[in-house]
């Protein structure tokens, strides 16, 4: 029998410590779905880069990782923002899954009280692996690279990432 993860995050973005995520998970499942969420958000000081930017960034840090995308899809999943609902609007994106690994305290209400099986995930370095740290690094011209994957790293500076993060903490734009 075949065992599904799923791994949910907006990855703005993808950095160390959810690539770290992502290998124990596979040592856990035969096979995982990473659901970029809030899909349809770029663009805005919390979400700057798009769905498209965010499975390409995770994608390429795979590849140079040497971990078998064979084993993983990445599917974008846009939010509704209606919590009732939340969780059948991401199966029904996603198809099934046996196990959702979540530490956000919402996320996981949801899920088990649809039914699902849920298993926290470590934190690794926490006070540094965090796509906010990393966006407000940017912001004061301080080391964010060492952050993220090289991969990341070669993407943000192809869509000229800082100077879009810079630009939309300018912004009158909301952060949804």
């Amino acid at each position: 029998m075949t065992v599904v993860g799923l791994y949910i995050g907006r990855f703005q973005p993808f950095h160390l410590g959810h690539l770290e995520v992502v290998k124990l998970i596979l040592t856990k499942v035969d096979e995982l779905i990473i659901a970029v969420g809030s899909a349809q958000y770029s663009h805005t000081r919390k979400n700057p880069f798009t769905a498209g930017e965010r499975i390409f960034m995770i994608r390429e840090c795979l590849r140079d990782s040497e971990i078998s995308t064979d084993r993983v899809q990445i599917i974008p999943v846009p939010d509704v923002n209606v919590h009732g609902i939340w969780v059948a609007h991401v199966t029904a994106y996603l198809g099934t899954y046996d196990i959702v690994f979540s530490n956000d305290p919402l996320t996981s209400r949801l899920f088990k009280e649809a039914g699902a099986k849920v298993e926290g995930n470590p934190f690794f370095k926490r006070e540094i692996y965090s796509s906010t740290e990393i966006r407000k690094r940017v912001l004061l011209d301080q080391d964010w690279r060492a952050l993220v994957p090289r991969s990341v790293s070669k993407i943000m500076g192809a869509v000229d990432g800082v100077a879009r993060i810079k630009m939309l903490s300018q912004s009158d734009n909301p952060t949804p």
